[in-house]
């Protein structure tokens, strides 16, 4: 693919990054990986962009530590494949890990960024999913201070996200809270190729389970609108009863029936309602099946 002309500055820190946004405004976008934004380059270049902010020559942003007793943390240039193949995030949370998998190719994981995928604000996204169900966080950093803005805010509409260009504002890290005992969560993406294709629909679902009745559940959907959303109304349904397979069924068809999916070239509406539905089912049960002991 052959690129048009655009100046390429590469920040020291993230106070010359910011100050580059604030000054520069539309005539500028921010990457790290670049797998999604080198593909944007020349619809953004003919809206007027002019200059690409790289952020992967910013010391301090590789960050990726799970701390006991509070959670996973992903900084802003940690590459997808660290995360995949993580001997602790496969271990303590490896829904997180597989949804890390599902992006692109290896070599695209390999350059690609998890902070880079939720801020491309895909509505098939495969990282969203688990991150809102997971209830994780982002930390959003300027040089007016720093703000955490939770997943279920992150995506005000379709392809826009809560931190604010105009301010200078970077999406500098994620946190996802620590699985406890009786919390299990899991993430399918249906596609038509098993590698390198963008989601039909994507499913992720966290349960937090007291003996035999759900004590919490949240479900989100990728492929369900024109942003990645929780079926609430499957959740309010699932919570404080006794699961069953019938129970199951029955939230995925709330689930489904919650969301607005479009027809595209991938699918149909029809066929994405039908999914949602199959794959809520599969994400509830290999969340309990994973359940923290």
């Amino acid at each position: 693919m052959a690129l048009p002309e655009f100046d390429y500055i590469a920040a020291k820190s993230l106070e010359e990054a910011s100050q580059l946004m604030v000054s520069m405004g539309s005539e500028c976008v921010v990457m790290s990986g670049g797998t999604d934004v080198i593909l944007q380059i020349p619809k953004n270049v003919a809206k007027g962009m002019k200059t690409v902010i790289d952020l992967k020559t910013i010391p301090g942003l590789t960050r990726l530590d799970f701390v006991d007793g509070e959670g996973l943390y992903v900084g802003a240039n940690t590459k997808l494949f660290d995360i995949q193949s993580s001997p602790v995030v496969l271990d303590k949370m490896p829904a997180v890990a597989q949804a890390a998998h599902y992006v692109g190719s290896n070599q695209v994981r390999r350059k690609g960024t998890m902070v880079g995928s939720i801020c491309n604000a895909s509505p098939t996204g495969d990282c969203g999913a688990i991150l809102l169900a997971m209830n994780a966080k982002v930390k959003i950093q300027s040089s007016e201070g720093t703000r955490e803005v939770a997943m279920d805010d992150f995506w005000p509409g379709f392809k826009k996200i809560a931190a604010d260009k105009k301010k200078g504002e970077l999406v500098t890290e994620i946190f996802i809270p620590e699985l406890k005992s009786g919390e299990g969560s899991a993430y399918f993406k249906h596609a038509v190729r098993k590698a390198m294709d963008l989601a039909i629909i994507g499913v992720a679902a966290w349960v937090k389970m007291d003996g035999k009745k759900v004590a919490d559940c949240r479900i989100a959907v990728a492929g369900g609108d024109v942003t990645i959303v929780r079926g609430k109304k499957a959740e309010e349904m699932i919570i404080g009863r006794e699961l069953t397979d019938e129970l199951i069924e029955k939230v995925a068809e709330q689930a489904s029936a919650e969301m607005n999916p479009r027809s595209s070239l991938r699918a149909s509406a029809e066929y994405r309602y039908d999914m949602i539905r199959v794959y809520t089912k599969r994400a509830i049960n290999k969340a309990v099946e994973t359940m923290k002991a």
